[in-house]
Formats: C-alpha cells, structure tokens, sequence
C-alpha cells in the first residue's frame, strides 16, 4: 500500500513538472532590451566612444608641459675649464609656456561640448537600438500570431470539405468543388510554411541586435497590448524639439563650432613662454649667474594664418547651423509620416475589428450554409473565407504597425524607457 502511494505521489510530481508554467517560457520584450543595452557590440562601442572624447577635456584645459634644459659649455678645446675660465659653466633652466588668457577655457569649453554631443549621440545610439528590437520584437509577433490565425481557418476550409464530400457522396456536388477545398487548405499549409521562415530570420536578425549568436534560440513573443499613448501632432514635434537626440547632438555641434570661432579670434594674440636659467661656474673665483627670459610670438602672418582660421571656423558655425535646422526639418517630417501612419492603422484596426472582419464571417457561414444546402457555389464560400483571412491578417498587421510606431515616437522625442516596457 505504501508503494502504490509513493508511486502516486511520484507521478503527481512528475506531472507537475512537466506542465509549464504560463509565460514562463515567452519572449518578454524587457528582457530583450535589458540584455540589448549591456551586451550589443553597437551600444558598447558608442559608449567607449562616448567615454573617450569625455577624456578629453581634462587635457584641453592643461597647460603645455614645462621644459627642462641642462648643459655644459666650455672654453676651448683642449681641456676641460670648468673652474679655471670665466666662461666654462653647467647650465640649467626652466621654461614654461603661458597660453594668453582665455585660450585655455575656451579649449576646454570646446572639449566639453564635444564629450556632451559624443554623450548624446550614445543616448541616440542605445535608443536607436530599443527602437530596432522592438520593432523586430513585433514582427515576430505577428508571425506568430499569423500562424495561430492560419491554423484556426484550416479549420474552417475542413468544414468546406466536409460540405463538398457530402453534395459529391449525394450526387449534388462535383468532385472538383473537393479538390478545389482541399487545394485552398493546403496553401494555407504554404503560407505557414513562409511564416515559419520569417520567424528563424526574425530571429536570427533579433539575437545580431542584442549582441547573441544569431543561432541562439528564442522564445515566443509574449501576448501584446497596445502601448501608444494618444497625442497630438503638436505635443509629439514639442517633445521632439526639445528632447531629440539627433537635436541635441547638433545643438552641441553648433556650441561648439562658436567656441572655435572665439578660439581661432584669440590666436591673433600671443602667447608667453617664461624660462628660468642658472649658470654654475666652479664657484670660488667666479660667481654663478642666473637669468629670467620671456619669449613671446609674434603673429606677423595673420593674413594667410590666423585670419583664415577666422574664416574657415565661422564657414563650419555657418554649417553646424545650417545642419541643425536640417535636422529639425527632418525630425518633423518623420514624426508627421509616423503620425500619419498611426492615424491611418488606428482606423483601419477599427474598419477590420468592428466592420470588415465579423460581417466576412457571418458572410461566411451564410455562404456555407447556403452551400450546404446547394443555394451557393463552393468557389463563393471560399472567397468569402480566403477574405476573412485576409482581414484578419491585416489587422493584426496594423496593430504591430502601432507598436512600431509607438517606438518610433518614443525614440524621435527622447522618451524611451531603457529598461524596457515591462512586458
């Protein structure tokens, strides 16, 4: 007695065990995005990028490095007179060179927007990235989804067949309409055949953003919800004015193209090297000697040098500017063609859902019944259901097109989560 219960207690667990759990193994777009951001070789080369240019402005704002000169000078060729003429000394000196003042600060503020732009630019990049995988997040979704929806008709074209079956065994049908109803259900066994290959390149595309190997196998995506927030075309371009990547890049690019044009004015004036210098001579019957220089450039060419500077750093102001517009304009227009899809797939998700789809099936089950009972050609049936289909797909179609589009927004105005959307 005690082994059948322990035999039973063992297969219970077994059972268990075996069951999984629900959501346990789905592709959960978090995950995705978490490993993404720490793993892909993309957003970890942006980094160091980002981090190398921060390097930069500690030494941008340094003072050149001081020289040291030693020496000897004797007196004469044929001895060493170190001590015995006036002439024969060691020598050492210092010397410093002293930038004229606001050279320094303005390197350094040159640096500075340079690590910012290199920093933001990282932002855009790990952004650029979020967008990438949910967007091929959503694809395989709907392949998947496209699947389901392909098994669930076949169903429907084995009611067909049933119905051809039965007028051919009555003698009301032709043998044709039969073939004609198991052609249609076996490519639909093609069209899922083609959606299976779209998920293994999904998913090979899928683990190449991340940062795994494209072999690497991944789950199903998790059951979606709609996750775009209603705004206005107005709120979106505000949001994308102030907050874009690609416009804070440029904005940084034009500060610092105005810190190079202050930068090339300063280099009309000159620059100071201080040098400290001593002499020893032996000591005893002569007397060290030291001495304090300054050297100073003369900027005589500023015609052909500094003037040109001049020139050519406001010539790059004039076209940092110029870029940054540019950017703001095609920041705008992608965020109205974004717009302007999502307005159109939020509408054609409701024609499909709450007009097309349930008129086409109950047209449907009208035209088989009217089959069934010889009031309808078999061909009519399966148009009415090769439609349903159609309808169904793309709504579906739709509804990732405004996941899709919800990212894009999010990544236009500077507003994605980077872990993720919890999902």
């Amino acid at each position: 007695m005690l082994r059948g219960l322990f035999l039973c207690v063992l297969s219970v667990v077994l059972l268990l065990s075996s069951i999984r759990v629900a959501g346990a193994d789905e592709l959960r777009l978090s995950d995705l995005i978490e490993e993404a951001l720490n793993k892909s070789p993309e957003v970890l080369a942006s980094e160091s990028r980002a981090l190398a240019t921060g390097y930069r402005q500690p030494q941008a704002g340094s003072l050149p490095d001081p020289m040291i000169m030693f020496g000897y000078q004797n007196e004469g060729w044929e001895r060493y007179t170190f001590g015995d003429e006036p002439d024969a000394q060691w020598m050492f000196s210092v010397s410093q060179m002293f930038p004229f003042p606001g050279k320094l600060s303005l390197k350094e503020e040159m640096a500075r927007q340079d690590a910012e732009g290199a920093s933001i630019i990282h932002e855009s990049v790990r952004l650029k990235t979020i967008v990438r995988i949910r967007e091929l997040y959503y694809d395989l979704f709907l392949a998947y989804k496209n699947i389901d929806l392909l098994r669930e008709r076949t169903a429907l074209f084995s009611r067909i067949e049933d119905a051809a079956l039965a007028r051919y065994s009555s003698g009301m049908g032709m043998q044709q309409e039969v073939l004609m109803a198991q052609t249609e259900k076996y490519m639909l066994l093609e069209k899922e055949e083609m959606q299976k290959q779209k998920i293994q390149a999904l998913e090979a595309m899928l683990n190449a953003v991340v940062g795994r190997d494209v072999n690497a196998p991944l789950d199903r995506p998790s059951e979606q919800t709609l996750s775009l927030q209603a705004s206005s075309l107005e709120e979106l371009l505000n949001k994308a004015y102030e907050h874009s990547p690609e416009i804070r890049a440029r904005q940084r690019m034009v500060a610092a193209a105005e810190a190079r044009v202050k930068m090339a004015e300063k280099e009309y004036y000159p620059d100071f090297t201080l040098a400290a210098s001593y002499f020893n001579r032996g000591g005893g019957q002569f007397d060290d000697m030291w001495s304090l220089t300054t050297t100073i450039n003369v900027p005589i060419f500023y015609r052909t040098k500094q003037r040109q500077a001049v020139l050519e750093a406001k010539a790059a102001l004039a076209e940092s500017k110029r870029m940054l517009e540019a950017t703001r304009l095609m920041v705008a227009s992608a965020i109205r063609d974004t717009y302007s899809m999502w307005k159109t797939a939020e509408r054609l998700m409701d024609l499909y859902k709450n007009g097309l789809m349930p008129k086409t099936y109950q047209d449907f089950e009208a035209a088989l019944a009217g089959y069934t009972n010889g009031k309808t050609e078999a061909i009519t049936v399966i148009n009415r259901l090769k439609a349903l289909i159609d309808f169904e797909t793309l709504y579906w179609a739709q509804v990732a097109e405004l996941e899709k589009a919800s990212a894009r927004f999010a990544a236009m105005t500077g507003t994605v989560e980077t872990g993720g959307t919890g999902q």
